[in-house]
């Protein structure tokens, strides 16, 4: 059945590695998930279609959210940007947690046009792999 994006989020934790507080980041706008495989091509010259096997796994998320400079959760993903450091993510749907991976951040972006609402885009990159919640 299909569901409305609205009920899909992304929560940074603002607590400890030990004892993670996982927060909303707060007027999320779009939040979009990319997986891809990349390709090893094992073709050979003995027939002309192309052999692949599946190569290197990758995630990368995004999203856009309203500025508001003091949310919790920005404040945290600005500070990781910051310092170069993974930070704990997790995908919510629904209001159930169903996964959660590490990021890095690798770009954070600001916007202040004129006569319309501040904005922040955010961009990061899983390391390793989602981790399914209960498992």
């Amino acid at each position: 059945m299909a569901m409305n994006g609205t009920d899909i989020l992304v929560l940074v934790n603002t607590g400890t590695a030990l004892l993670p507080v996982y927060q909303v980041v707060g007027s999320q706008r779009d939040v979009k998930f990319n997986e891809k495989n990349d390709t090893i091509d094992v073709s050979s010259k003995d027939q002309r279609e192309q052999r692949v096997l599946a190569g290197r796994y990758s995630c990368d998320v995004s999203f856009d959210a309203l500025y508001v400079s003091s949310d919790a959760g920005y404040q945290a993903l600005k500070t990781a940007m910051r310092a170069g450091n993974l930070i704990k993510i997790l995908r919510q749907e629904s209001g159930a947690a169903l996964e959660e991976a590490n990021a890095i951040v690798t770009g954070l972006s600001e916007a202040g046009p004129d006569q319309d609402a501040a904005t922040v885009s955010v961009d990061m990159t899983i390391d390793d792999q989602w981790v399914e919640i209960g498992t």
